[in-house]
């Protein structure tokens, strides 16, 4: 099952129609709502695993600290069960303030896609992707500006609004103090080239002892994989998921 978020897909979201004026939103709000679409709307009220992909697995880490009694287990990808700081903060608010700061923004009633969303997007684009692909892909200066080129273009179909909620939506995002009432299985997938969430941070290392039953896989990254982005690649990494599947399915008390 998936569900669009609020902000997101199919759900409600700013350039519906509302705009700037649309309300903030947060992703503890995000799960609320997540959870009462499962529990009240579809009558599920237990979970046998629930598998998020960057934010998605953001959500995951809430979710099993939310509702710790509803969800067998969680396997988050490209994510880390503590706040948004450091570099990966900074380049959200590079992006935020170049989008509020372009007067063609006009407080979120513009008429086509912004400039400065359009030129600040190549460095969202940017850090999506892995140091060793960008390396083995991008060798001179034509490359990079045809990166460039094609980043401002997906830019210029995209909502600006839509991606100012979204960046700051989750600045209320911060499990770290509640990890030990999660009971659920957890699967943590990282990448090693994920500029996002840096291994040199060693954040798993520190944080999923805090869980009762967690342990986490760090993916080594080539230059054959894409960083935060092999998220979308699902078969460099889905041998983790039939894991934590077999796992869930074999009897209890099996070794």
């Amino acid at each position: 099952m998936f569900i669009d978020s609020v902000g997101h897909g199919r759900s409600s979201k700013p350039s519906d129609g509302l705009h700037a004026r649309f309300p903030k939103y947060g992703y503890r709000d995000m799960v609320d709502i997540q959870h009462k679409v499962v529990s009240e709307a579809l009558g599920i009220t237990h979970l046998q695993a629930i598998i998020g992909l960057s934010m998605g697995g953001m959500h995951a880490w809430l979710w099993a600290e939310e509702y710790p009694d509803e969800v067998e287990a969680i396997l988050p990808v490209v994510s880390l069960p503590t706040r948004i700081a450091g570099r990966n903060l900074v380049w959200r608010r590079i992006v935020a303030r170049a989008i509020r700061a372009e007067p063609e923004w006009n407080g979120g009633d513009y008429t086509h896609a912004p400039r400065g969303w359009v030129e600040a997007f190549p460095l969202f684009r940017m850090m999506l992707d892995g140091v060793p692909h960008l390396q083995a892909t991008i060798p001179d200066r034509a490359a990079a500006d045809g990166f460039i080129q094609a980043a401002s273009g997906v830019a210029a179909t995209m909502d600006a609004n839509d991606a100012l909620y979204s960046l700051e939506s989750s600045e209320d995002y911060d499990p770290e103090p509640g990890l030990a009432r999660v009971h659920a299985k957890v699967l943590a997938l990282n990448f090693s080239d994920d500029e996002f969430n840096p291994v040199a941070l060693r954040a798993l290392e520190r944080l999923t002892p805090k869980v009762a039953s967690a342990r986490f896989v760090v993916q080594p990254g080539s230059d054959a994989s894409f960083g935060h982005l092999t998220q979308a690649h699902p078969g460099l990494w889905a041998d983790h998921v039939g894991e934590l599947m077999r796992e869930l399915d074999a009897p209890r008390g099996a070794p």
